[in-house]
């Protein structure tokens, strides 16, 4: 049972940056995806091809990219068997200075993947596509059995995602099955798998991997007794595996000697009185729930939190966690279909001594670290507060004590935590300035739960009343009880969304899954040897509290001021401050020499932490200065007319269909010739010939209209929904259908005949994206084929959006808008500023307004982009003088001609001239237009004294210029 433990060291890691290295390589010259399975093809050009991921507003960042990479390229590309495997098959080099016979342990010989990435980054994100790729995958994989296909092994529907406590767990519940209301009903969409589903799920798999979801979701109690559709996704604490109620933390190890001895030592020594191992392991191995885990034949098993699974060293001992005991029962009959995926921040142990070695788990196959995170801007920058009086005053930073009992509070943690409350004092007032909704808060970690009360007493001494602060622990428990939770749940996960608490005074049981983003400062005064425990605690104040895109600029230009050049912040918007306690001065020496922290020796001044972020609301009179944009929706759903789901403007294929069929490949094989591949979006179509069925048929259609109208979804604007397609979709199959099978290839074609089905999959880049290009444009034309009289027309005010955030220092103050400044670009923004300038003086400008697609989201116009997608158009101005209202883009010269610059300009040419169509009080009562305006024409004119009207109506192009009919100009 026991062995010198020699330890890992940091190989681990320099493995998994070789990995990442070979990965991306690996991705770049294409062979990864030629080595994965059509699904897996898929759902990597979803998520990272530039082509779809540019239309989204959110994306996985680089290190969950990597994660996902290597994970898949391990498991698919290498087919890793076991963690020795890991290094033979990547950089074998690296055992030489590693114990070999240390990965021969049973618990090793497993896929098995460890995930380190940094507090606050998205680990769970990563999760879930791990478990749409493995699920997607095996689904498939059943179906393609049914044709004579292989299992490969590699993929499981099963799931167990395992949290380190209660708090993680409610928080995984959260991200599957949606949050809790106070009844204890739980809303589906607002699962993560729901609210990103965009992200998560291309949309010819959102039904699938939905429905997936909602039926196969089992909460802890449910293990081995709710009965599930096709698969399972069984939630539960670790405490299941553990075969304990809820885990037990000692604060203090002198006052509670029998609990540190049982924790020591799993068993009592000795056999008698039922204590024998074998006894034992049944006793403990019996559960239902473990039983039934183990009898499944392939299951993936996610570990949140994955440190706390790792060995214990007592003396010159090592035992296995309960954690990891369970584990290796439910593994032992699976091999290598049982995978471990797990994740942590800090997926080490230290050696005791005064060095303190880490050694890090051997799985580890992706390092994204805190320094990555805090250079990506993923999480906030840290600030470490030294405080001159410390450095000056010879102070005691541990609680007074009578013996065992804590009777008050030192001056140093007095001093501390003054110092913190001052901090939090600035940082509220000024925050609310810029956001009446943004709520700093502080955290307290004490040193054991006795010093807790005399911290909250403090506080009240200090001005604060009950409800400022919020006391959180469990009488020496790192974990609540249900009953417990239940009580507090609801006040303590939406503590970002009130004013109170403004404090949050804890002992250890806010160390994971307090996933708050509030956290603005932290105050530690538990003084603990373990540097794991201080970066648990950094990690509860890592998560971006201003995440909205109008402080995306000016958080990145303080990056670049304290990582590069060194410098103070000009502003503490997500600036996490750590009042510096002396314990930990090697610790925050270290990070201060990496530079992931600075230092910080005096208190912010009051008006200087927002740096040059503004709030802008609404002017006095803002009504005089009011535009709408109108919205024009079909009164009723037509039935579309021949003449409109006509095929005589889809263009055919450039090849000829007889060269197509010399290629087509016989059989049920795959082809490779003339660099024309044989590949297909669908995991079933390419195992046999008969696969491809009428069904699978239709599904290809789907996808089809998909993939063209995925980014154009209905928007909100207050309680009221503005459909964008309003098109009916079975009309539309019919249309492709009909293309495809007389249009196409300029002859009749029968795709379910002599397998000429592997003629539309070919070369998936030329005729699928053909079929798209096509009928986006068909969409488009049927979308603006509204007529007008007998539309239904919506007026959205720009002024329901009352309040604008902007740089100061990129805005100008200025007199005929509905707000009383406008913004203007920091990088490259020049034209725009002299354009806002000039409008605002010209005395015949009557009222304008910027359009911000972060906030009028509403005045949108659709148009097709290069690549035959469908996709949305923000211009930039809009503009009223006199009767004539000119929607404006401002356009540097190179980028005049671009292609989705004049297809930008068609589609708003289309969409005027239907409002104009519009009665006149639909339309401001106003004739509108449209202007490109090229920087050279724009100053040369201004040069010429001309007025903005003047300028205008020279740019202003109609659609037959644009278009090249010059007889409307003879």
């Amino acid at each position: 049972m026991a062995k010198e433990m020699k330890g890992t060291g940091s190989n681990p890691l320099d493995m998994a940056n070789f990995l990442s290295g070979e990965v991306n390589k690996s991705l770049k010259d294409g062979s990864f995806l030629d080595k994965v399975s059509p699904i897996t093809q898929d759902l990597l050009k979803y998520w990272f091809d530039e082509s779809f991921s540019d239309l989204r507003d959110f994306n996985f960042h680089k290190g969950q990219k990597q994660a996902i990479l290597n994970i898949i390229y391990l498991h698919e590309v290498l087919g890793i068997e076991n963690v020795l495997g890991l290094y033979l098959n990547t950089n074998p080099e690296i055992l030489q200075r590693m114990d070999v016979d240390d990965l021969s342990k049973e618990k090793y010989q497993h896929p098995m993947y460890a995930v380190k990435m940094a507090t606050g980054t998205g680990k769970t994100w990563v999760l879930n596509a791990i478990l749409i790729w493995q699920y997607l995958n095996a689904r498939f994989e059943s179906l393609n059995i049914e044709y004579g296909g292989e299992k490969s092994g590699k993929f499981s529907k099963n799931f167990l995602i395992v949290a380190p406590g209660l708090i993680v767990y409610n928080r995984l519940l959260d991200a599957f099955i949606g949050k809790e209301d106070e009844q204890g009903n739980r809303d589906f969409e607002t699962s993560d798998f729901y609210k990103f589903k965009e992200l998560f799920i291309p949309n010819y798999y959102t039904d699938v991997i939905l429905t997936f979801i909602q039926n196969s979701v089992v909460k802890k109690e449910e293990i081995s007794s709710k009965v599930t559709g096709d698969g399972l996704i069984a939630i539960t604490n670790w405490h299941l595996l553990a075969g304990v109620e809820e885990e037990v933390v000692i604060d203090n190890p002198l006052e509670y000697p029998t609990e540190v001895l049982s924790n020591a030592l799993p068993i009592s020594p000795g056999t008698s009185g039922g204590n024998s191992l074998e006894s034992l392991d049944n006793n403990f191995l019996k559960g239902n729930e473990l039983e039934y885990l183990a009898q499944l034949t392939d299951l993936v098993v996610f570990n949140d939190e994955a440190h706390h699974i790792h060995e214990v060293k007592k003396g010159e001992e090592i035992f296995e966690v309960e954690w990891q005991r369970s584990l290796n029962f439910i593994s032992k009959d699976k091999k290598n279909r049982f995978i471990q995926i797990d994740f942590s921040a800090t997926p080490f142990s230290n050696t005791s001594g005064k060095n303190k070695i880490k050694h890090y788990f051997p799985h580890i196959i992706v390092d994204f670290d805190l320094k990555a995170a805090v250079v990506n801007g993923l999480v906030k920058m840290i600030a470490i507060d030294k405080r001159k009086e410390i450095d000056s005053i010879d102070l005691d930073f541990k609680a007074i004590r009578d013996g065992r009992k804590v009777i008050g509070l030192s001056e140093g943690q007095r001093l501390m935590l003054r110092a913190g409350l001052k901090k939090l004092q600035i940082l509220d007032s000024e925050f609310t300035k810029l956001d009446k909704n943004k709520h700093p808060k502080m955290l307290i970690m004490c040193e054991d739960t006795q010093v807790a009360p005399f911290v909250s007493e403090f506080l009240y001494n200090e001005g604060l009343s009950d409800d400022d602060v919020m006391e959180i622990h469990s009488n020496r428990k790192g974990e609540v009880t249900e009953k417990q939770w239940n009580e507090i749940k609801q006040r303590l996960f939406n503590i970002d969304n009130y004013e109170k608490p403004k404090v949050i005074v804890s002992v250890l049981m806010l160390r994971e899954g307090f996933d708050v983003n509030n956290i603005s400062v932290i105050v530690p005064l538990r003084s603990s040897d373990a540097t794991i425990l201080l970066e648990q605690t950094i990690g509860r104040g890592l998560r971006l509290m201003w995440r909205e895109p109008e402080y995306v600029e000016t958080k990145a230009e303080d990056r670049k001021k304290v990582l590069i050049d060194k410098k103070e912040p000009s502003n503490y918007l997500d600036l996490l401050s750590i009042i510096e306690h002396p314990k930990y001065m090697d610790f925050y020496n270290k990070f201060l020499e990496e530079g992931i922290v600075i230092d910080v020796t005096d208190t912010p001044k009051s008006g200087n932490t927002l740096g040059d972020m503004i709030t802008v609301g609404l002017r006095e009179n803002y009504r005089n200065f009011d535009f709408y944009w109108p919205i024009i929706n079909r009164e009723r759903e037509e039935i579309l007319s021949k003449e409109e789901l006509s095929l005589d403007n889809l263009e055919p294929f450039d090849i000829p269909l007889s060269s197509l069929q010399k290629i087509k490949g016989e059989g049920g094989e795959k082809f490779e010739s003339h660099d024309i591949i044989v590949r297909t979006r669908f995991g079933e179509y390419n195992v046999t010939a008969d696969l491809f069925s009428s069904e699978s048929y239709n599904e290809f259609i789907s996808k089809i209209i998909n993939s063209i109208t995925s980014q154009i979804q209905s928007f909100k604007q207050g309680q009221k929904s503005f459909p964008v397609m309003q098109i009916n979709n079975a009309e539309i199959a019919g249309l492709i259908d009909n293309y495809i099978r007389y249009k196409l290839f300029n002859t009749n074609f029968n795709p379910l005949e002599n397998e000429n089905w592997r003629i539309l999959l070919m070369s998936a880049n030329s005729i699928t994206n053909h079929i798209i290009k096509e009928i986006s444009k068909k969409i488009y034309q049927l979308q603006t084929n509204v007529n007008v009289r007998e539309a239904e027309v919506k007026k959205i005010f720009f002024s329901q959006v009352d309040t604008l955030r902007m740089r100061k220092n990129y805005s100008l103050e200025i007199s005929k808008s509905i707000y009383n400044r406008l913004p203007y670009p920091s990088n490259k923004g020049g034209l725009e500023k002299l354009f806002i300038e000039n409008v605002d003086l010209d005395g015949r400008v009557d009222s304008f307004v910027k359009i911000n697609e972060y906030y009028h989201t509403f005045a949108t116009i659709t148009y097709i982009r290069e690549d035959g997608l469908l996709a949305r158009y923000f211009p930039d101005f809009i503009i009223k003088v006199s009767n004539d209202i000119y929607i404006v883009e401002t356009k540097s010269d190179h980028m005049m001609s671009s292609f989705n610059v004049q297809s930008k300009r068609i589609a708003t040419l289309d969409f005027i001239e239907k409002i104009n169509q519009l009665k006149g009080e639909n339309r401001m009562d106003s004739k509108w237009h449209y202007v490109l305006l090229g920087e050279t024409t724009f100053r040369g004119m201004l040069n010429k004294n001309a007025s903005i009207k003047e300028i205008l109506d020279y740019s202003v192009l109609t659609e037959s210029k644009v278009k090249g009919n010059l007889d409307d100009y003879l």
